[in-house]
């Protein structure tokens, strides 16, 4: 029977093309653990400052192309929401890579994935935003895998890489609420002046504490290129791609840096998941899953804009 093509709902390629663009995005934010783990011994504050080196002069560039020409105008515009996002940043870098170097990248990465739960019950205290029924039965569901890998986490003597995941992830959180103060729509400023803060807090703090800010070349440029590509070149991709992909969908197809993330650390690495993280893990991703649904469902997209 033949079918008139235009009677075929076909998908934008606007929507195509930023869906891509956001999965390319969870790609290259998922190499950090691996990344992390073929150093040679660059601390935390070690790290954050040789990332920041490259993070901050690329953003820079990145926020002068989209401003026009006027990036100090653009980051002063974001004006306070941008400066404590920026601060929340510092913790949710820090805590990320501490968690990488002391848990497995699975037990790190799920519960990263945790921050939008958090962000969700921070945006309802700090913010006064309603929180959906469904995003409060996801919670509840999510909570049970986070408490099955913090439980082998502390089993296996993680206890503070756990501890530290979880701050990332409430940095995160922090971060999202923040930009939400004010509807701020763009992030790299806030982003801009998160690298630049954990510059200053690492540098000062590798100085002070006697540990130096002197690392191998071969950490170095591995620093240098979690900065420029792992996260700076994810984030031009995400804001590429974010601008036509409703919010529910991008909060699934984030999870595909988990998946990557795991996925990598077990090809190269041969470092597995235990059982717990790997259940806790998957009842975390699916409560999620099952909150972006709902949200989409709630909130069908106009017809015409798809």
């Amino acid at each position: 029977m033949a079918i008139a093509l235009d009677t075929i709902a076909l998908p934008d390629r606007a929507y195509q093309r930023g869906v891509l663009l956001v999965l390319l995005a969870g790609a290259c934010w998922s190499v950090m653990g691996l990344v992390v783990r073929f150093m040679d011994g660059a601390t935390t504050s070690q790290i954050l400052v040789y990332r920041s080196i490259s993070l901050s002069p690329f953003l820079f560039v990145l926020i002068s192309v989209r401003s026009g020409g006027r990036p100090f105008q653009a980051i002063y515009d974001a004006g306070l929401p941008a400066i404590y996002g920026g601060l929340a940043l510092v913790v949710a870098f820090a805590g990320g890579i501490a968690a990488i170097q002391l848990t497995t990248v699975a037990n790190a990465l799920f519960l990263f994935a945790a921050a939008p739960f958090f962000a969700a019950v921070l945006g309802w205290v700090m913010l006064g935003e309603r929180v959906r029924p469904a995003t409060w039965v996801a919670m509840l569901i999510g909570s049970g895998g986070i408490g099955l890998m913090v439980s082998e986490g502390i089993a296996l003597g993680y206890m503070m890489g756990n501890l530290l995941a979880v701050a990332s992830a409430l940095g995160f959180a922090l971060f999202t609420v923040a930009l939400r103060w004010r509807q701020t729509n763009d992030m790299l400023p806030a982003v801009f002046l998160g690298s630049v803060f954990s510059f200053g807090a690492a540098t000062a703090f590798c100085l002070t504490s006697g540990i130096g800010v002197a690392i191998s070349l071969h950490d170095a440029l591995l620093c240098l290129g979690l900065g420029v590509f792992q996260l700076g070149f994810g984030l031009t991709l995400y804001t590429l791609g974010s601008k036509s992909v409703p919010a529910a969908e991008l909060a699934l197809l984030s999870m595909l840096e988990v998946i990557l993330g795991v996925l990598w650390v077990w090809l190269f690495l041969g470092e597995a998941a235990g059982l717990s993280t790997m259940i806790g893990g998957s009842i975390l991703l699916a409560a999620i899953a099952g909150n972006a649904i709902s949200g989409a469902r709630r909130k069908p997209a106009p017809a015409g804009l798809r």
